[in-house]
């Protein structure tokens, strides 16, 4: 089986009914987590965290899915990333 790692990060939103960042160079980056549970868990307790705060929302990216390593090329392949 291979690993589905996973992203959570959140931040201050623009408008509560947008996902654009207000500061993206201020976004939290919680972790990156092995599997979907761990990651909800941790997106979970953050979200609770800033309950308070309407702007704020944290998301989880399912990382695995940005790369599939069964295709050729997948779509992040086709990126000119100068580095």
């Amino acid at each position: 089986m291979s690993q589905r790692l996973h992203l959570v990060f959140g931040g201050e939103l623009t408008d509560t009914q947008s996902t654009q960042f207000r500061d993206a160079e201020n976004i939290h980056i919680v972790g990156i987590f092995p599997n979907y549970e761990t990651a909800y868990n941790a997106w979970k307790a953050e979200a609770q965290r800033t309950v308070d705060s309407a702007h704020t929302r944290y998301f989880i990216a399912h990382l695995h899915r940005l790369r599939d390593e069964e295709t050729e090329a997948s779509p992040t392949e086709e990126l000119d990333v100068q580095g």
